[in-house]
């Protein structure tokens, strides 16, 4: 429970932070109480992440001093943060795949009994945290096997078994279902009700209204404002994030669809865990129309927009642009057949992370004029493209010559839709295309993908997030158990409609 005094458990004053290029933090103060969950809102880039990096010892701040409970404490490294109490969720996992849960929390914070580990009394340890918290987790099952929303999980009892005071969670919502958001923020109660501190970092303006006790607004490195959630709307937020009006509804005409553009006919996609994944899945998408899919997220989604894409195999059925079938499993053929893709896993299937964002700019392109003739490299080329992106999808880098992976997790999703939506292209497949960011590029894509559409192009966007779908699509396909149950009038539905269906019911 949040308790209000004179000294914060947790102090910045005037950290200042920059970067070859960029200045990521300009004297940035903030406090943090007991029990309270603090959140941290911010457009892509605006030093939110960088900040807590800080605190959590892994960068050094150029100046400016860090309190806790009211005295300066110099953190040097993340094991000066952990002794410290504080823990950090961040926003791409830290966990070793091929370890049991056991094994992941306990790596680095070792119980020995002598010279051995004393796996017993850890696991016994483990179980207690789980039960007081809520934190529901097998200690011995495998990591690479357990869902997204499990796997933070772990991430958050590994802070705990080392006895957090204060813990970070840096855009923890991101890649959860709904249900898992629900479960997480019900995780966030019980934490601070025992007293922990929360930072809570995100962009989703609704959670924020939800779970937050405070709100403090970041912009290009600067606190620009505060809030308390009771007394702000969506609205509010977004304008002090982004520093402008914004719109927080798709603006878009009527549909005008010409004939179909895009087919998947008889589609089976088998899954060594599940049986069939996708089960003779068929729909279409017409040239001036968006198809959106929904679905509670682990119902074939991801396998049905692999297939699609080349990047997995079917055992049966055929995928058609523009009339002609496309070859299985080869993504070259499709960009070549007119096919733009933002995919669901933005590390695995969309950048080289240790390419530069120049060479990222054009994966799909290299090849072809005028980036390359007779297999030379023009350079020039490269970077113009690269600059122009850079400049027209708002990249929040210090240069184009910046690996993909050392930018926030919005900027690299912003290098994979600028890149994909820029080109001449037929068919777009969009899977969780806004993912990770703020609301002014979620604007700024959705109005892109609305103009594709309004070009002629068929648009199939994939999300887990329902009121996306319900505003971008002119037809919403609902998929339950690798099947899509049925296709509706994206006017003519509702959200406990399309709720029911999600769950498998047609009544």
């Amino acid at each position: 429970m949040k308790t209000t005094t004179d000294t914060p458990v947790l102090e910045t004053k005037d950290i200042t932070k920059t970067f070859p290029g960029t200045l990521a933090n300009s004297k940035v103060s903030i406090r943090l109480e007991q029990g309270e969950v603090l959140a941290l809102l911010g457009e892509n880039g605006a030093g939110k992440t960088t900040l807590m990096n800080i605190i959590y010892g892994l960068y050094d701040q150029d100046s400016g001093e860090i309190f806790l409970n009211g005295e300066p404490y110099n953190i040097r490294n993340p094991h000066d943060a952990i002794a410290a109490g504080i823990g950090m969720v961040h926003q791409h996992f830290m966990l070793v795949p091929v370890f049991t849960v056991l094994e992941n929390i306990m790596l680095g914070a070792e119980v020995m009994k002598g010279p051995f580990l004393n796996k017993t009394q850890a696991r016994q340890e483990i179980l207690e945290l789980s039960n007081r918290y809520g934190l529901e987790v097998d200690p011995d099952a495998v990591v690479e096997d357990l869902p997204v929303g499990i796997q933070q999980r772990v991430e958050i009892l590994k802070a705990l078994f080392r006895d957090v005071k204060i813990l970070i969670l840096d855009e923890p919502t991101a890649v959860l279902t709904p249900q898992e958001i629900q479960e997480l923020f019900q995780i966030m109660r019980h934490l601070t009700e025992s007293g922990v501190s929360i930072v809570f970092i995100t962009h989703k303006l609704k959670e924020v209204l939800e779970i937050a006790d405070r709100i403090v607004i970041m912009r290009r490195g600067e606190v620009v404002g505060e809030a308390n959630p009771r007394q702000v709307s969506e609205h509010d937020l977004a304008n002090l994030m982004v520093g402008r009006e914004v719109s927080l509804v798709v603006d878009k005409s009527e549909a005008a669809p010409k004939g179909v553009q895009f087919e998947v006919k008889d589609l089976v996609v088998k899954d060594p865990m599940k049986g069939l994944a996708v089960n003779h899945v068929s729909f279409a998408v017409r040239a001036g129309e968006v198809l959106g899919i929904a679905g509670v997220q682990g119902n074939g989604q991801t396998e049905l927009a692999e297939a699609m894409t080349g990047l997995r195999k079917h055992e049966g059925g055929t995928v058609w642009i523009s009339g002609m079938e496309t070859p299985q499993a080869n993504p070259r053929a499709l960009v070549e057949h007119g096919m733009a893709h933002i995919p669901e896993d933005r590390h695995k299937h969309g950048l080289i992370l240790q390419y530069p964002l120049t060479d990222n700019f054009v994966l799909c392109t290299y090849y072809k004029e005028p980036y390359s003739k007779h297999g030379v490299r023009n350079k020039k080329a490269i970077l113009t493209t690269a600059e122009e992106l850079i400049k027209r999808f708002d990249v929040r880098t210090p240069s184009a010559f910046i690996s993909a992976g050392d930018l926030s997790g919005g900027n690299q999703q912003k290098v994979i839709v600028a890149r994909e939506l820029s080109r001449d292209v037929s068919v777009v497949i969009a899977n969780q295309p806004t993912r990770g960011l703020d609301v002014g590029s979620i604007e700024y894509i959705h109005k892109t993908l609305i103009r594709l559409r309004d070009e002629g192009a068929a648009v199939l966007v994939i999300s887990s997030e329902l009121d996306e779908i319900m505003s971008l699509s002119d037809r919403i396909a609902v998929m339950y158990r690798g099947e899509i149950v049925d296709v509706v009038d994206a006017k003519q539905t509702t959200r406990e409609e399309l709720g029911l269906l999600m769950a498998g019911s047609k009544s």
